[in-house]
């Protein structure tokens, strides 16, 4: 596998020198500052190029492998909106990525909210802090701070109490906090909303079946494949995180069966899935061996890590914290032993992709990572333990 990194730009307190001293070979970036539904202009990505190929006027080694997210604006989501404009301005940046050599693009199709936290700085026992999805704030935040219509019946009654009196002993700050962390976004987040904002969003939602999102992912896969096919460019599907409903908003990519339907509705080697072990590892039923072997052929790019399931539950919602990579309640060795066998099956092919790209992801802040403001979940010193963790993990079992 190809060792990357994730990097968020010039923005970003961890600079391009510092990755390179990591040992990863290849970088995963983003026009963050291009609003969805835009296109993405050749020149703006061909600095980004520069900005990592030679951040200084000298060759860094490295270069950007991956694209995370070119993002699926809610107009494409919904259906609603200047649709047929954003699938134009998408497949018109597929064709700008291609121009500039850039073959691997990721993407979701959560509506609204992005990945999602409660915390974003979780502590933990050795002195280092995580991030951490608790399932009472969350039910705290939607029945008695945003105040959804119908958030209630959502939940189980004795859930809902629990996050009624976890409400009431909140101040001001805390409540401020929470409500930041779950709507503010997250890095890598598609958007940043505010209150207002989100409600106003979730009426383009409401009574939306699952069903019917993914309809409209199929769609939005059936209009653009074809171009993405024709340059060559592998499209990957991350999945949802968590993977569960939130806010009453469907989900469609949370399960090995999710991806097949998607995957075999539209069949094409341009229409992939990202593996992120740690979204998909929140379910209690799931096996990322098995979906190595259903969907290896169309995995395009790998996130490792873990998660670890703890605290409240309510069906098939789960409270979890981020783990140590090779921790947690997913089992890695097994994943990567799978994912190693799949680019032997490549090579065997002649595939020109068997080398997948990698990378650690949400690492544990550590050490000096408290003295710089780092992205949360993306620290420097937490994601280099991944990194060499999952480097000798994957040396013991080649």
């Amino acid at each position: 596998m190809k060792q990357t990194w994730r990097w968020f730009g010039p923005t970003d307190a961890i600079s391009i020198r510092e990755i390179r001293e990591t040992g990863a070979a290849g970088i995963v970036s983003a026009l963050h500052h291009v609003p969805a539904g835009q296109v993405w202009p050749v020149t703006d990505i061909e600095a980004r190029q520069r900005e990592i190929e030679t951040p200084d006027g000298n060759p860094s080694g490295l270069t950007w492998d991956v694209v995370e997210s070119l993002p699926v604006s809610e107009a494409i989501k919904s259906k609603t909106g200047p649709t047929k404009r954003h699938l134009a301005a998408y497949k018109e940046s597929l064709q700008n990525l291609a121009q500039c050599g850039i073959q691997t693009v990721c993407y979701n199709f959560m509506p609204v909210l992005d990945w999602t936290r409660t915390d974003h700085s979780y502590p933990l026992p050795n002195g280092g802090n995580a991030l951490r999805f608790d399932l009472i704030d969350f039910v705290a935040f939607d029945c008695f701070i945003l105040c959804r219509k119908g958030a209630v019946d959502d939940y189980d009654p004795a859930i809902v109490e629990t996050a009624m009196m976890r409400f009431q002993h909140l101040d001001v700050s805390e409540s401020r906090n929470l409500s930041d962390n779950i709507v503010a976004g997250l890095p890598g987040a598609n958007d940043h909303w505010q209150l207002d904002e989100l409600k106003h969003l979730l009426e383009a939602y409401a009574g939306m079946t699952p069903e019917t999102l993914r309809t409209n992912l199929i769609d939005f896969l059936t209009e653009v494949i074809p171009t993405a096919e024709e340059l060559g460019i592998r499209l990957c599907c991350h999945p949802d995180d968590p993977p569960f409903p939130l806010l009453g908003l469907p989900r469609v990519m949370s399960s090995m069966s999710d991806y097949a339907k998607v995957l075999d509705a539209v069949e094409s080697p341009a229409n992939g899935a990202t593996l992120c072990t740690g979204s998909l590892g929140v379910a209690t039923d799931f096996d990322p061996v098995e979906f190595i072997k259903r969907h290896g052929e169309r995995i395009h790019f790998v996130h490792l890590r873990n998660t670890v399931r703890s605290g409240a539950s309510d069906g098939d919602r789960h409270s979890f914290s981020e783990a140590e990579h090779l921790e947690g309640d997913v089992d890695m060795i097994a994943t990567i032993r799978a994912l190693l066998a799949e680019e032997s099956r490549r090579r065997d092919q002649g595939r020109p992709d068997h080398d997948i790209p990698m990378r650690p992801d949400h690492g544990h802040a550590l050490l000096s990572d408290f003295d710089r403001p780092t992205q949360p979940g993306y620290p420097l010193i937490g994601r280099l333990r991944g990194l060499a963790e999952l480097r000798g993990a994957i040396l013991a079992c080649t």
